[in-house]
Parts: structure tokens; sequence; C-alpha cells
């Protein structure tokens, strides 16, 4: 009787965790309010509903594909609910912090994560938003340009990853992930450049750049991609929130909403196929080149 209680015990204890996680975060929110700026839309019921449905998205998508999900937070905040665009991109990177911290964790005890590898790639990341910070001040009238040259970049992984999703490639998965220390510190150092000057969280380069540069199997592709975000998010959501470009309320609703949501992707992402993941991403990423392409032509891409 003893053990069923402690199975029991074992299974309701993380849930009842981070419901008061959640609990206290909203609470949190409506204490601080909306944003930083005069023009920061009021923080409404509907806001708050919204807000937090677009964090369960984000974090849902974050845990089965290994993103952030600011690529789907940023428009919902700029286009539909009025926010800045520097506090919309302030505030997702602010939130990419809780939804890698979440979906790492629970890929981890799933099996789903090579520490060895998000260790390494997370100290090159870690350095390199340090990097691209600071060039940010100096690229700042380009990051258009930069956008397109991502986008045009991007295009042809999505569209592999979509036919591959499509038409799976006969053989076995790999069984882990390729490479040698020195190149994942490499590689990790230029996606943190990246993630300090667009401002994004960085799975849109990590992911592609484990499965297609170092062979990794799909699955632990996503939890070691949000595992060596988590530095990355840490120190450029916390340069933001400096900087006053976090709108700290909205934040830590969209910021609830994505940890339960990355729980929820961490969980069931054993339950699709690779080619499926392959596919689910290559659709996300194609979404995510077609803004950057967008944007610099002035083209508001929802």
């Amino acid at each position: 009787m003893t053990g069923d209680r402690i199975a029991v015990w074992r299974r309701i204890a993380p849930v009842a965790v981070l419901s008061a996680v959640i609990a206290v975060m909203l609470g949190a929110a409506l204490a601080v309010g909306t944003g930083v700026t005069p023009d920061s839309p009021p923080f409404t019921p509907a806001a708050l509903l919204l807000l937090f449905v677009i964090g369960i998205i984000a974090g849902i998508l974050g845990g089965l594909i290994g993103v952030g999900g600011s690529t789907i937070m940023l428009p919902i905040m700029y286009f539909y609910l009025g926010f800045p665009e520097p506090v919309a991109i302030g505030t997702g990177l602010f939130v990419v912090i809780f939804t890698s911290l979440s979906g790492a964790s629970g890929h981890l005890v799933r099996g789903n994560l090579d520490r060895r590898v998000a260790a390494w790639i997370a100290a090159g990341g870690l350095i390199g938003v340090l990097i691209g910070s600071w060039l940010f001040s100096f690229l700042v009238g380009h990051i258009r340009v930069l956008g397109l040259i991502l986008g045009l970049a991007f295009l042809a992984p999505s569209i592999s990853m979509i036919r591959e999703g499509v038409r799976p490639e006969a053989g076995p998965e790999p069984e882990c992930i390729g490479g040698t220390p020195p190149g994942h510190l490499l590689f990790g150092t230029g996606v943190g450049i990246l993630t300090g000057v667009t401002g994004l969280g960085g799975g849109y380069a990590l992911v592609p750049g484990l499965l297609y540069l170092f062979g990794a199997p799909v699955c632990v592709t996503m939890g070691t991609s949000l595992a060596s975000m988590i530095p990355m998010a840490i120190v450029g959501g916390g340069i933001k929130l400096v900087e006053g470009y976090v709108a700290v309320g909205a934040g830590l609703v969209l910021a609830a909403g994505s940890i339960a949501g990355a729980q929820v992707g961490a969980a069931t992402i054993q339950r699709f196929r690779p080619a499926t993941l392959k596919f689910i991403f290559g659709l996300y990423f194609l979404y995510a080149a077609a803004r950057f392409i967008a944007e610099f032509f002035g083209l508001g891409l929802p």
C-alpha cells in the first residue's frame, strides 16, 4: 500500500508544483500590469486569455520541435495586441527562458537530451550571445538585410525537412549526435551571435543544424536544442529586461502558458514518427524564413 501511495505521489507532485508555479506567475502578472511604455495595450481579460493560450501553443511547439516559440509570440503581440515591435521582440526572448527550461527538463527525464553536446553548444552560445548583443548596436541599421539573408539561407533546409517528412528516407535513425566538442562549441557560438543580433531564441538555427550538420536523432535534437538555448535565453532576455524592452506582466502570462505547454510537448513527442516531426518543424521553419524575407520588403506577415 505504501508503495502505491508513493507511486501516486510521484505522479501528482510534479503536476501540483507546476500548477502552483503557474498560479504564482499569473498572480504576479496581474500585480505588475501590462507593460513598459505609454502605448502598451491595456491588460484586459481578453488580452490576458489570448496571451496565456498563445503561451501554451508556443510551449507545445517548443516541446515538440525544440524551439523557444518567439517566432509565434512576436507577431501576435505586435500585429494583434499592439505592443511596440522592440517590446514584442524583448518579451518574446524573455519568455524563451521559461519555455526552454520547462521543455528541457521534460525531455531530460525522458532521455531525449544529450547533456554533453548541449553543454558545449550552450557554452558557445553564451559567448556568442554576448558578442551578438555587442554587435547589435553596430548592425541596428542593417537588421532587415541580415533577416533577408537568414530567410533565404533557411528556405532550403525548411523545404528539405518538409520533403523528408512527406517521403521519409529509408534506413534507421541515427543513434546519437555526431561531431566533436570544438565543432559543437563553434556551432553554438554562431547561433548565439544570431540570437544576440536578431533577438530570437535560436531554435530556428539549432534544430536544422543538429539534424543536418551533426546527423542527430530527431527526438534527441529537440531536447538538446531546448537545453542549449537556456543560457542564451537567460543572457539575451536579461539584457532586454535591463534595457526596458520587456513587458513583464505580459511576459509572465506568456511564460505561465509556455511552461505548461512545453511539458505537454515533451511528454507527447515519442508518439510522433521522426518524419512527422521533421514535417512539422519544416512548416514552422518555412514560416519563419518567409517572415524574415517579408519583413525586408516591408510586408507584415502575421
